[in-house]
């Protein structure tokens, strides 16, 4: 670790507080601090398990720069914070979004270049435009759509999608925001010098997300089935044969370990980081694993309209990733499923009232 301080924005979300304990239990030695505005439900909930690995919690908004400013003398930012649905700004204003995702970003990257810190950004494949993706040819399988072979598209193969593809067209506010931030941090890098990293995640899933139906599908779809409430599968006609890649948040941190020790790629580079079609599922095969690993089934209503923001497959291809820092993701779909069904068994009490 060539680093002596961290702070992770977002620090008391799913993924920032995964994060931070994961640095800390890591390296020991290393300070951590993790700031949130806990407005995510069930966010709380991390505190205590904060506190407990050694994590200093600020409570405080990306928003605000004196909020910021609470947390002096780091040496590395990553950028967890985020408002991370897609279907934000469908049904009202985006305000919040971009004030967030943009706003707040811009915040961070003037604070690090305040303390000449290094910046970890976690972007998302939602940079990448939805009739683009839809646009790509594709055939029904039993239990999933699938994406036909020898198509002629930049930066596609049947691997996925990499950081070569298209990113003409439209791709909801999320997406734009996101896309927004990772610009302005490669003029950082460029102007200022500032070691930087972009990331952009698929699915990113694991113990301790409080998933909803816009954002955390996974430990969602796990939750019902342990508490046997019913589901529904949304869009492409209500079969549940849409495909994600998946990714445990351990092999994210394993990923971010792996750059940290190569400086050389910190000048705004760009890696799609998900599992890949090694690690994919649909809300088809999901419900099966779900059920092997609860032993419950649930009524899974089929509501065939498609929101205007989603997609019927989404692919990471991360060889890029791989060329540059030996990674791949280890954790497969139903050790993952198994994971979150654990933490929720051991935790009970405390979260099954947010599913």
């Amino acid at each position: 670790m060539n680093f002596k301080s961290v702070l992770i924005t977002g620090g008391a979300g799913f993924v920032g507080s995964s994060l931070s304990c994961l640095f800390k239990e890591s390296f020991p030695g290393l300070r951590v601090a993790a700031l949130d505005n806990l407005k995510r439900r069930g966010s709380e909930l991390n505190l205590t398990r904060l506190k407990a690995a050694g994590v200093e919690f600020v409570h405080g908004d990306i928003r605000c720069r004196e909020d910021l400013a609470e947390v002096k003398g780091f040496e590395l930012l990553v950028d967890c914070s985020a408002e991370a649905s897609v279907q934000s700004g469908l049904s009202g204003s985006p305000d919040y979004l971009l004030q967030t995702n943009l706003v707040g970003s811009m915040n961070c990257m003037e604070w690090a270049r305040h303390y000449g810190a290094a910046f970890i950004f976690l972007s998302t494949s939602r940079v990448y435009p939805i009739a683009s993706i839809n646009r790509l040819e594709f055939e029904n399988t039993e239990r999933r759509f699938v994406w036909k072979a020898g198509q002629e598209a930049r930066g596609f193969s049947p691997q996925g999608i990499s950081e070569e593809f298209s990113l003409e067209g439209a791709r909801s506010f999320y997406g734009a925001s996101k896309l927004a931030g990772e610009l302005l941090l490669q003029e950082y890098s460029t102007l200022y010098r500032m070691p930087v990293i972009i990331n952009r995640c698929g699915v990113l899933t694991g113990p301790w997300q409080m998933g909803k139906v816009d954002q955390g599908v996974i430990a969602l779809w796990v939750a019902r089935h342990w508490l046997k409430k019913p589901l529904k599968y949304i869009g492409f006609d209500g079969a549940g044969q849409q495909v994600r890649d998946i990714l445990h948040v351990r092999d994210l941190f394993e990923l971010l370990c792996l750059q940290i020790q190569k400086p050389e790629h910190w000048r705004g580079d760009i890696y799609n980081i998900g599992g890949g079609l090694e690690v994919s599922v649909s809300l088809k095969e999901l419900s099966a694993l779900c059920q092997e690993v609860t032993g419950n089934a649930v009524p899974i209503t089929p509501e065939p309209a498609t929101s205007p923001v989603d997609v019927r497959i989404y692919l990471s291809d991360s060889r890029k990733a791989l060329r540059d820092f030996g990674w791949k993701p280890r954790t497969r779909p139903d050790h993952i499923v198994a994971d979150i069904h654990g933490w929720m068994t051991s935790h009970r009490d405390e979260i099954a009232q947010l599913f």
